[in-house]
């Protein structure tokens, strides 16, 4: 691959210089803007002459959930682009995956300049769109900025030169994309096997020789002969939640802790709100953590799980489970115990871990644990935090693939619809191998 002859200055600070023979012209020129409707009816089952309701979720690949008469609303064809116009992540370019009504949170950009290829304007479009996401509006829900959106100028080679562009960029990012579905089925085949080796040691144990007797749960199986099924009520002193009342969050203070808080590795009070401490006075009278407790999300996102390993003084929401355990259970087997499918299963009697539900105190007493003697529970736990930090580390070290591909195939369409690279037709000189990842 070459550079062209001769460039020009773009006169768009963030793009720079541009091919001397490329132009620019307003987005308004070259696309017409419809923004999409909420239908008057929407069915939940699809009937005749009805299409689905592209919503985020549905053009996100998931399958549709509802669905509207066709002139209902804005139509749109497959292949078609759609803007993300309202939402957190506003300014999203996407390739509309199938015929329906679209969604009101986004809005079609349709091709009315008889020199712009369709399949390059996708691939301009997703150039821009870090621009779009960082020039939306609004204190609280954020949306696209109109007047943004259509008077910024979009790159335009000529015709021939935008047909090689996509001939080149379907091709190598057809590639990448290959590299990134392996890896994430390899990501998948890990979390799996982290899954197995868990269900595994927590229901068989360390000892493979060991007397096996049937648990009394059909899908539990056997357990060893000297370990117990055991309802969590029994093995705690407490299990309750937080506030039900949103206090008033101070500028500094008492952490007040949120399920979105829970869920990394160590929390981080940058990002924590705060309350102050006569407000968590009153509150830890109901629900008062402390170190070595579980904090488990039980709306929402359920069943993340938190061992209480600090010592500062903090109160939580109504989000968020307080489980004191008796000294006859470890809190960290009971972390395993809620990745494992012993208590997927129970949950999923009413629910799924992933959906935004509500897990109730009652059913959480009544969930169902093993209980080894305490002496094998601390050497499981000792075994599984070594197994699964090897795991997680692998699955971490393939993630980071997937993310370097993924910047690599951005900065490979930017370099080529901005006329850094020059491509032929018959350029084939880009080839990926492990240097690559």
């Amino acid at each position: 691959m070459d550079r062209y002859s001769s460039y020009k200055d773009s006169g768009v600070e963030w793009i720079g210089e541009i091919p001397k023979h490329w132009i620019l012209k307003g987005l308004r020129f070259s696309f017409k803007i419809n923004k999409g409707k909420i239908p008057k009816t929407l069915f939940d089952k699809r009937g005749d002459n009805m299409l689905p309701y592209l919503s985020m979720d549905v053009l996100r690949n998931n399958p549709p959930k509802e669905f509207s008469n066709q002139d209902d609303g804005l139509f749109v064809r497959k292949g078609e682009i759609g803007i993300l116009w309202d939402g957190s992540n506003s300014g999203e370019i996407i390739s509309i995956n199938q015929d329906g009504i679209l969604s009101s949170t986004v809005s079609r950009l349709g091709i009315s300049d008889s020199k712009l290829n369709k399949e390059f304007s996708y691939y301009i479009l997703k150039f821009y769109e870090k621009d779009f996401k960082e020039n939306t509006i609004g204190m609280g829900i954020p949306h696209m900025d109109g007047n943004h959106l259509k008077f910024s100028k979009i790159i335009l080679p000529p015709i021939t030169e935008q047909q090689q562009i996509v001939s080149f960029l379907d091709t190598k990012t057809l590639l990448i994309d290959s590299l990134i579905e392996k890896t994430q089925r390899k990501i998948e085949l890990l979390k799996e096997k982290r899954t197995s080796l868990i269900n595994e040691v927590v229901t068989k144990g360390l000892n493979p020789n060991v007397d096996m007797k049937d648990s009394g749960v059909e899908w539990i199986g056997e357990i060893p002969n000297h370990w117990f099924v055991i309802k969590i009520k029994y093995v705690t002193n407490q299990v309750v939640d937080g506030t039900h009342f949103t206090p008033t969050y101070t500028d500094s203070g008492v952490p007040f802790l949120r399920v979105t808080d829970i869920q990394t590795e160590k929390i981080n009070l940058d990002k924590v709100k705060f309350i102050s401490q006569e407000e968590h006075e009153v509150l830890i009278k109901r629900c008062n953590p402390q170190k070595g407790d579980i904090l488990l999300s039980k709306n929402g996102t359920i069943g993340i799980t938190k061992v209480v390993d600090w010592d500062w003084e903090f109160s939580v929401f109504v989000s968020l489970c307080l489980i004191k355990f008796k000294p006859n259970f470890n809190p960290h087997l009971f972390s395993y115990f809620f990745e494992s499918d012993i208590v997927n299963q129970q949950v999923s009697d009413s629910s799924k871990k992933t959906s935004v539900t509500n897990l109730h105190l009652d059913k959480i007493r009544e969930l169902k644990l093993i209980q080894p003697p305490v002496q094998e529970q601390e050497q499981i736990i000792e075994y599984m935090d070594g197994q699964t930090q090897l795991i997680d580390n692998t699955i971490s070290i393939e993630e980071k693939k997937i993310d370097t591909l993924k910047e690599y195939r951005q900065s490979l369409i930017s370099e080529v619809v901005t006329g850094k690279i020059r491509v032929c037709e018959e350029d084939n000189s880009l080839s990926l191998n492990s240097q690559t990842v």
